[in-house]
């Protein structure tokens, strides 16, 4: 649902990811003046290359940007450096605001992405603009990245997960809500999701199967989200990556997005 119909010049950072690139559409379906920043455009968001000039005249920063690979150390040092470049770079351009997507229960784990992107949040809502923070479930588009991760000698072995998947497009509508909001609370939190509950192994089957694949599936608490023995791996099993009460919840659930993808 649109917010407020006034435009503005947003910037949008991973402007040609899985978020960012709906997002992009969907601002400017709204009259907003899109800037796209991804590499692509040559703007890094790390080195701060093409920053500065990328952001004259925005009004609003939506930071869509993912890390280089699912490694804990990687990770982080990528969201600190684009979060204290996108602090720094907006300040002295005179944005007003940012909006940030994470990811729903990241505050419940100890290590790996989910450490990374509690490192931005964080490293944002140091800085001198307010930040706007949208956690989104996993995203549908993430489960085959996710358990091609997992394959090893034609056995996918995906981690015992319970999580509440989602659509890019329904994530990219929601911070596209959130950019347009008249006044925003520093460090306010939105939670998007999908309308039901699902374990990856039976997403996994479901793509397998819509592909006509006979993968074997081992589910267990293992990589690549967590070793054995690390206390994230029971999490994920106990369902830490599930919506709070009051989060937004919208379809298509994974096989109805699947029935569409294969379309």
């Amino acid at each position: 649902m649109q917010t407020e119909n006034r435009s503005q010049r947003i910037a949008v950072t991973g402007a040609t990811g899985r978020v960012g690139s709906h997002l992009v559409e969907i601002l400017a379906q709204r009259g907003h003046d899109v800037v796209p920043i991804a590499r692509s455009q040559g703007v890094d968001v790390v080195s701060g290359e093409g920053l500065d000039q990328a952001l004259v005249g925005v009004e609003t920063i939506i930071d869509a940007a993912t890390g280089p690979s699912p490694d804990q150390q990687e990770a982080t040092a990528f969201f600190i450096a684009s979060a204290q470049n996108l602090q720094r770079g907006g300040a002295a351009a005179g944005v007003k605001r940012i909006v940030v997507v994470s990811i729903i229960g990241i505050d419940k784990f100890h290590g790996g992405y989910n450490a990374a992107k509690v490192a931005q949040e964080q490293t944002l809502l140091e800085g001198p603009l307010p930040v706007r923070i949208v956690r989104a479930a996993q995203f549908h588009e993430f489960v085959e990245p996710l358990v091609g991760w997992t394959i090893k000698d034609g056995v996918a072995h995906v981690p015992e997960m319970r999580t509440q998947l989602v659509a890019a497009g329904v994530v990219a509508e929601t911070l596209a809500d959130a950019a347009e909001e008249p006044e925003i609370e520093n460090g306010s939190i939105t939670e998007v999701a999908g309308p039901q509950e699902e374990r990856l192994a039976d997403a996994a089957a479901a793509l397998f199967a819509s592909r006509g694949d006979s993968l074997e599936i081992r589910e267990g608490r293992g990589a690549p989200l967590a070793q054995p023995d690390d206390p994230d791996a029971a999490a994920y099993a106990e369902g830490a990556a599930l919506p709070n009460a009051g989060a937004k919840l919208a379809g298509p659930s994974f096989e109805e997005w699947l029935a569409v993808a294969k379309g």
